[in-house]
Protein backbone atom coordinates (compact mmCIF):
# COMPACT_ATOMS: atom_id res chain seq x y z
CA UNK A 1 0.00 0.00 0.00
CA UNK A 2 1.33 3.59 -0.90
CA UNK A 3 2.06 6.10 1.99
CA UNK A 4 0.69 9.49 0.77
CA UNK A 5 3.12 12.29 1.00
CA UNK A 6 1.57 14.07 4.66
CA UNK A 7 1.02 17.75 2.86
CA UNK A 8 -0.95 15.86 0.08
CA UNK A 9 -4.70 15.77 1.22
CA UNK A 10 -7.37 13.21 -0.76
CA UNK A 11 -10.72 14.94 -1.39
CA UNK A 12 -12.19 12.02 -3.73
CA UNK A 13 -11.29 8.52 -4.22
CA UNK A 14 -12.49 6.29 -6.97
CA UNK A 15 -12.33 3.19 -5.58
CA UNK A 16 -15.60 2.03 -7.83
CA UNK A 17 -12.79 2.37 -10.96
CA UNK A 18 -10.38 -0.47 -9.66
CA UNK A 19 -12.85 -2.44 -9.23
CA UNK A 20 -14.40 -1.96 -13.04
CA UNK A 21 -11.26 -1.44 -14.79
CA UNK A 22 -7.83 -2.84 -15.32
CA UNK A 23 -5.41 0.37 -14.92
CA UNK A 24 -2.35 0.36 -16.88
CA UNK A 25 -0.76 3.97 -16.29
CA UNK A 26 -1.85 6.60 -13.94
CA UNK A 27 -1.02 10.39 -14.83
CA UNK A 28 -0.99 13.51 -12.43
CA UNK A 29 -3.21 16.42 -13.82
CA UNK A 30 -3.76 19.57 -12.50
CA UNK A 31 -7.36 20.86 -13.19
CA UNK A 32 -8.91 24.00 -14.45
CA UNK A 33 -11.71 25.03 -11.86
CA UNK A 34 -14.03 28.30 -10.95
CA UNK A 35 -13.82 29.84 -7.84
CA UNK A 36 -16.71 28.39 -6.23
CA UNK A 37 -15.86 24.77 -7.49
CA UNK A 38 -12.42 25.67 -5.49
CA UNK A 39 -14.68 25.93 -2.37
CA UNK A 40 -17.10 23.17 -3.00
CA UNK A 41 -13.75 20.99 -3.69
CA UNK A 42 -12.31 22.10 -0.48
CA UNK A 43 -15.75 20.99 1.39
CA UNK A 44 -15.01 17.48 -0.07
CA UNK A 45 -18.08 17.88 -2.42
CA UNK A 46 -17.00 15.50 -5.28
CA UNK A 47 -18.22 12.37 -6.68
CA UNK A 48 -15.93 10.97 -9.70
CA UNK A 49 -17.48 7.37 -9.65
CA UNK A 50 -19.25 8.03 -13.40
CA UNK A 51 -16.36 10.68 -14.66
CA UNK A 52 -14.17 10.47 -18.08
CA UNK A 53 -11.60 12.10 -19.10
CA UNK A 54 -10.93 12.27 -23.06
CA UNK A 55 -8.49 14.52 -25.50
CA UNK A 56 -10.66 17.13 -28.17
CA UNK A 57 -8.18 19.68 -30.24
CA UNK A 58 -5.02 18.55 -28.61
CA UNK A 59 -6.83 19.35 -24.82
CA UNK A 60 -7.64 16.90 -22.73
CA UNK A 61 -10.80 17.40 -20.60
CA UNK A 62 -12.83 15.99 -17.60
CA UNK A 63 -16.45 15.09 -18.21
CA UNK A 64 -19.17 13.95 -16.13
CA UNK A 65 -17.80 14.98 -12.78
CA UNK A 66 -20.10 15.85 -10.37
CA UNK A 67 -19.26 19.18 -8.10
CA UNK A 68 -21.80 20.06 -5.90
CA UNK A 69 -22.60 23.87 -5.72
CA UNK A 70 -21.37 25.92 -3.15
CA UNK A 71 -24.04 26.21 -0.46
CA UNK A 72 -22.59 30.22 0.29
CA UNK A 73 -22.53 30.95 -3.54
CA UNK A 74 -24.66 33.68 -5.60
CA UNK A 75 -26.23 33.74 -8.78
CA UNK A 76 -22.51 32.97 -10.42
CA UNK A 77 -22.39 29.54 -8.92
CA UNK A 78 -20.98 26.82 -11.12
CA UNK A 79 -23.34 24.05 -12.88
CA UNK A 80 -22.91 20.99 -11.19
CA UNK A 81 -21.62 18.86 -14.27
CA UNK A 82 -19.66 20.04 -16.95
CA UNK A 83 -16.65 19.83 -18.70
CA UNK A 84 -13.35 20.95 -16.84
CA UNK A 85 -10.25 21.18 -18.67
CA UNK A 86 -7.16 18.97 -17.34
CA UNK A 87 -3.30 20.77 -17.61
CA UNK A 88 -1.24 17.88 -18.83
CA UNK A 89 2.30 18.33 -20.70
CA UNK A 90 1.99 17.59 -24.39
CA UNK A 91 3.71 14.50 -24.72
CA UNK A 92 1.20 13.26 -22.21
CA UNK A 93 -1.47 14.22 -24.19
CA UNK A 94 -0.32 12.43 -27.48
CA UNK A 95 0.84 9.43 -25.63
CA UNK A 96 -2.95 9.39 -24.12
CA UNK A 97 -4.35 10.37 -27.69
CA UNK A 98 -2.18 7.35 -29.15
CA UNK A 99 -3.64 4.36 -26.57
CA UNK A 100 -6.92 5.60 -26.66
CA UNK A 101 -7.39 5.47 -30.22
CA UNK A 102 -5.55 2.46 -30.89
CA UNK A 103 -5.90 0.27 -28.20
CA UNK A 104 -9.51 0.81 -27.20
CA UNK A 105 -8.58 2.27 -23.73
CA UNK A 106 -10.39 5.05 -22.13
CA UNK A 107 -9.40 7.76 -19.68
CA UNK A 108 -10.78 7.47 -16.11
CA UNK A 109 -10.31 10.06 -12.68
CA UNK A 110 -8.99 7.79 -10.12
CA UNK A 111 -8.31 10.63 -7.44
CA UNK A 112 -8.50 14.17 -6.43
CA UNK A 113 -5.97 15.41 -4.04
CA UNK A 114 -4.14 18.55 -3.05
CA UNK A 115 -0.52 19.01 -3.96
CA UNK A 116 0.93 21.98 -1.97
CA UNK A 117 -2.51 23.97 -2.22
CA UNK A 118 -3.05 22.81 -5.82
CA UNK A 119 -5.75 20.78 -6.85
CA UNK A 120 -4.80 18.02 -8.70
CA UNK A 121 -6.84 14.82 -10.43
CA UNK A 122 -4.80 11.32 -11.01
CA UNK A 123 -6.36 10.06 -14.28
CA UNK A 124 -5.48 6.19 -15.45
CA UNK A 125 -5.53 4.47 -18.32
CA UNK A 126 -8.22 1.90 -18.41
CA UNK A 127 -10.10 -1.07 -20.14
CA UNK A 128 -12.83 -2.55 -18.94
CA UNK A 129 -12.96 -5.55 -17.16
CA UNK A 130 -14.81 -8.76 -18.25
CA UNK A 131 -16.74 -10.82 -15.55
CA UNK A 132 -13.98 -13.59 -15.05
CA UNK A 133 -11.41 -10.79 -14.37
CA UNK A 134 -13.45 -9.70 -11.71
CA UNK A 135 -14.08 -13.02 -9.72
CA UNK A 136 -9.92 -13.58 -10.62
CA UNK A 137 -9.04 -10.07 -8.49
CA UNK A 138 -11.55 -11.68 -5.65
CA UNK A 139 -10.11 -14.85 -5.53
CA UNK A 140 -6.39 -12.92 -5.19
CA UNK A 141 -7.81 -10.68 -2.92
CA UNK A 142 -9.17 -13.26 -0.53
CA UNK A 143 -6.12 -15.28 -0.83
CA UNK A 144 -3.50 -12.52 -0.20
CA UNK A 145 -5.83 -12.11 3.26
CA UNK A 146 -6.16 -15.89 4.21
CA UNK A 147 -2.05 -15.45 3.55
CA UNK A 148 -1.82 -12.71 5.69
CA UNK A 149 -3.72 -14.10 8.31
CA UNK A 150 -1.95 -17.24 8.42
CA UNK A 151 1.24 -15.53 8.54
CA UNK A 152 -0.29 -13.35 11.53
CA UNK A 153 -1.18 -16.69 13.54
CA UNK A 154 1.93 -18.40 13.19
CA UNK A 155 3.94 -15.29 14.48
CA UNK A 156 1.91 -15.30 18.08
CA UNK A 157 1.96 -18.98 18.29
Amino acid sequence: MKRENPGNKTIADNRYARHEYLIFDTFEAGIVLRGTEVKAVRGGKVQLKDGWAEIRAGEAWLENVHISEYTHGNIENHKPVHSRKLLLHKQEILKLAGKTREKGLTIIPLKMYFKEGRIKCEIGLAKGKKIHDKRDTLREREQEAEARSAMKARRYQ
